[in-house]
């Protein structure tokens, strides 16, 4: 096959941090071919130059054999080069086709035609398998959907070479599925897709060939059908990896965390959580299982203290939370909360590392009195922490959206265990990690458990659910369907409660 991305001796610096370093990159046409590696390994950054975010401080880029170097996105979009990064760049407020036509907008008589911009989304739709409402108001649309907004809009810019930066971060596995059919099409299109991602599995499953990344330089290029998930592994992190972490039985204890027959209507008056009751103790880990949109995020906020109930109690250390207990207060009472969107509900972006480190960890004594902080003393706890969590950053004075996802996944995560609450709600804990950091999250979970603290862990990837997880509640349409645990029950049997097509009651009869 034809090379259609060659990135020759790429060097990219930045301060204190060289980020590639001589890398040596290619791909051909009608390929799928992954780009691997752990946090800040420098994968997103090779992607970027490619894309003409960055400009490299040494190499070149050969697209077609012919040396194109670009300054800026718009000459990488001219040379049929699309990129559809992690964090969507869509307008939120805005239709579907409005947001594909941003930039390049079809014209009739002076005035933009947007039927006939409809009519095109529809018909690409159709062609590439990305079927989406052309009318429909953009925030109104399923993750998924989204996604397939932002392929739609490179292609239509013309897109040949399509970089999926971390794609499946925020999928369902049903909408993983979907894509990775997507992708499969475009690729027997003639199209070239790079994708960047962290899940061995997936990477195994849809890509003809590899390159890995460690520490801005590449570790091996391998053919996908000749290599495993252990080999990709070993070179990603320069160590063998556990896969199968090791877990002892639990030994619950007191009743850390309770809701009585909870129940929350949203600003519609529509019930998106009916009747919820169940227990979290001391020592174990009790896994929320389920589709996307089915309740999860409305269940971690009534508990967070981020939205009221309408029914029902909430009990946290036998106090009770219910509609009068503020976020801060939960905390003070023993409660922590790796966020599921660690953009805009786990972190402040303009706020150093050090300060988002620090935000409620300074209450803690020996932190702070009535009105100083010992920054000192804060800043020595802070470079501890995140460099046990493996945090790369190169000032924790910088603003935290300096930091790639994965980072800024591990620094909440950080912070949230220094507190050391006596129930831990872990949403989406691995969520854009790379092999070694999810071992590592996944050691520290259990740790936490193992010294009897309660762990509510929300994840919508089922192997992370079976292997945390002491108990499993599977949530559907809103309500708890199951309960079972990892020894009772198989991954295809919790997805069967998942999609609604089986009940606890069948299990029964």
């Amino acid at each position: 096959m034809s090379i259609a991305v060659e990135m020759r001796n790429i060097t990219k610096r930045f301060p204190g941090v060289i980020a590639n370093n001589r890398v040596n990159f290619k791909a051909s046409w009608g390929q799928i071919h992954g780009l691997i590696g752990e946090n800040g390994a420098g994968k997103t950054t090779l992607m970027k130059i490619l894309y003409g975010m960055y400009q490299p401080d040494e190499g070149n880029i050969y697209i077609n054999s012919k040396l194109s170097n670009f300054a800026n996105p718009k000459e990488a979009i001219k040379s049929g080069i699309g990129m559809v990064h992690q964090h969507f760049t869509l307008v939120p407020s805005i239709t579907v086709a409005e947001n594909i036509m941003l930039g390049r907008p079809i014209l009739k008589h002076g005035f933009i035609d947007m039927k006939r911009a409809a009519m095109i989304v529809q018909e690409m739709g159709e062609r590439y398998g990305l079927k989406v409402n052309p009318y429909a108001i953009t925030k109104d649309l399923p993750v998924g959907l989204q996604q397939r907004v932002e392929i739609l809009k490179a292609l239509y810019f013309g897109a040949d070479i399509l970089i999926m930066d971390e794609p499946t971060a925020v999928l369902t596995p049903q909408e993983i599925e979907q894509l990775f059919v997507t992708l499969k099409s475009l690729k027997e299109q003639g199209k070239t897709i790079i994708l960047i991602t962290h899940k061995l599995k997936e990477l195994l499953s849809v890509t003809d060939e590899i390159t890995v990344m460690r520490k801005g330089e590449i570790t091996g290029r391998l053919n996908t059908k000749e290599t495993t998930e252990q080999e990709i592994a070993k070179l990603m992190v320069g160590r063998e990896v556990i896969t199968n972490i090791p877990k002892s039985s639990s030994k619950p204890g007191r009743t850390v965390l309770s809701l009585k027959r909870v129940g929350f209507k949203d600003q519609r008056g529509v019930d998106v959580l009916k009747d919820i009751t169940f227990d979290v103790h001391e020592g174990e880990i009790v896994g929320i299982a389920g589709v996307q949109g089915n309740g999860q995020t409305e269940l971690i906020e009534v508990i967070a203290g981020l939205k009221d109930i309408h029914q029902g109690k909430i009990y946290l250390n036998q106090k009770e939370l219910t509609n009068t207990v503020t976020p801060m207060e939960r905390r003070m009472l023993g409660l922590g909360h790796i966020a599921e969107d660690r953009q805009t509900m786990g972190a402040s972006l303009d706020a150093s590392v050090l300060e988002n480190f620090m935000m409620a960890g300074y209450l803690k004594s020996g932190y702070s009195n009535r009105w100083f902080i010992n920054y000192k003393k804060v800043a020595e706890v802070a470079q501890e922490q995140l460099r046990r969590f493996d945090v790369r950053t190169s000032n924790i004075h910088l603003p935290v959206r300096s930091l790639s996802g994965g980072n800024l996944q591990k620094l909440i995560i950080a912070r949230e265990m220094f507190l050391e609450p006596s129930l831990l709600i872990a949403a989406q804990p691995t969520r854009g990690v790379d092999i070694g950091a999810s071992q590592f999250i996944h050691q520290s979970l259990i740790e936490m458990r193992n010294k009897g603290k309660g762990i509510l862990l929300v994840s919508y990837e089922l192997s992370e659910i079976m292997t945390l997880s002491d108990r499993i509640l599977v949530l559907y349409n809103g309500s708890i369907v199951a309960e079972t645990t990892p020894q009772e029950t198989t991954e295809e049997e919790i997805g069967l409660f998942m999609a609604g097509l089986k009940k606890a009651e069948d299990v029964v009869n």
